[in-house]
């Protein structure tokens, strides 16, 4: 009788311990599971059986018009310019956004291959607030312009004043009477200007479960921020500064943050010759609507210019050439942090060489 209860309580602790270990497999399991999944941890991958076309190397020779200085070595640049080679990108803009000494120290780095890279400089805006601001900024201009500063840039402003280059200017917008002798030197010396103003409408709007570009909005929300310009009036400020300055070549860098409405920037575009744009750090957004954005881009193809602003990964330049020139369907890739799937542009040829080189040739000579 001992040994028959000794088995069944042997057999009860076996049956007790075993559920306790299937309740905290299933514990783990959960954990993992949609009910606790968080947004920017999704990583959606297509299942479609659909066409694949990679590019590896560009159709057409490149000019990068939007690129950074990604490098802090002559061997990392040997293998950027090797990457460039791979891929068929014949030159890339460095928009430092410096000045002084850490514009030279720049400029000096990519000299040694003075076909392939331009550096273009930023402002020095340390004395925006003195009544001698112009002056001083001017003649700053005019010496990075002498070591061979070809453009300048990227200049930014996301609603509270230009603040890309150090230290910043807080309150002044591109359009305060204090930056027109600015634009106009920069008309005088032939220096095409770089200008980021806004961020994506979503970064704007609440949120919340509405807001479908949530992911990456909410890291780089403006919602929440004081005193701040929102979306149109940034926009109003870009068109205020380019049509007091006609002879001032602007490039409104990302589509001028348009994307979500490309009539916004092609308005501009219809009123202002002086005004380009650049693509650079927006296709997860304009591959988003292929049909849309193939319309726009051909309708604007002499005024809008290849860049990338991503870094310098092989892989980089080819899921961009992939997205410009192949009709590929829902395209998943890690460049980008949205949730929604992508389209190729197919866009064709002729568009396809005047967005890549020959629009940015005529700017930078």
């Amino acid at each position: 009788m001992k040994q028959i209860l000794i088995l069944l309580l042997s057999l009860l602790f076996a049956l007790i311990t075993g559920c306790q270990e299937e309740k905290k497999s299933e514990t783990k399991t959960e954990s993992n599971g949609p009910e606790t999944l968080l947004l920017k941890d999704f990583r959606p991958e297509s299942i479609y059986n659909i066409p694949v076309t990679p590019v590896n190397k560009s159709k057409f020779p490149v000019i990068d018009i939007h690129s950074h200085h990604y490098v802090n070595s002559e061997e990392e640049l040997d293998q950027w310019v090797k990457t460039m080679d791979d891929c068929g990108i014949e030159k890339s803009i460095i928009l430092s956004k410096e000045h002084g000494q850490r514009f030279d120290s720049i400029f000096d780095l990519y000299s040694k291959y003075p076909d392939r890279f331009e550096v273009w400089c930023g402002f020095d805006y340390s004395t925006y607030e003195d009544p001698d601001f112009p002056e001083s900024a001017i003649a700053e201009l005019q010496r990075c312009y002498k070591k061979g500063a070809k453009g300048v840039g990227e200049l930014g402003d996301k609603g509270k004043g230009l603040y890309y280059s150090k230290p910043p200017a807080w309150g002044m917008h591109a359009d305060d009477p204090r930056m027109g002798p600015l634009w106009e030197k920069c008309d005088e010396l032939g220096m095409p200007v770089s200008l980021h103003v806004a961020e994506p409408k979503w970064m704007y709007e609440k949120m919340d479960s509405t807001n479908d570009g949530l992911m990456n909005a909410f890291k780089w929300r403006l919602d929440n921020q004081p005193d701040i310009v929102d979306h149109k009036g940034m926009i109003d400020i870009l068109e205020r500064t380019v049509k007091k300055h006609p002879n001032t070549t602007f490039i409104a860098c990302h589509l001028a943050n348009c994307s979500y409405d490309l009539s916004i920037i092609g308005s501009l575009l219809d009123s202002y010759p002086n005004l380009f744009i650049d693509i650079s750090a927006r296709f997860a957004e304009i591959c988003a609507t292929p049909r849309a954005t193939s319309q726009f881009i051909e309708k604007y193809h002499d005024r809008i210019l290849y860049g990338t602003d991503m870094g310098t990964s092989s892989s980089m330049y080819k899921i961009t050439f992939r997205l410009l020139e192949t009709p590929d369907e829902h395209i998943y890739d890690e460049t980008f942090s949205y949730h929604w799937p992508l389209h190729g542009l197919d866009l064709p040829d002729e568009v396809l060489e005047k967005i890549y080189r020959l629009n940015a040739k005529n700017l930078t000579k």
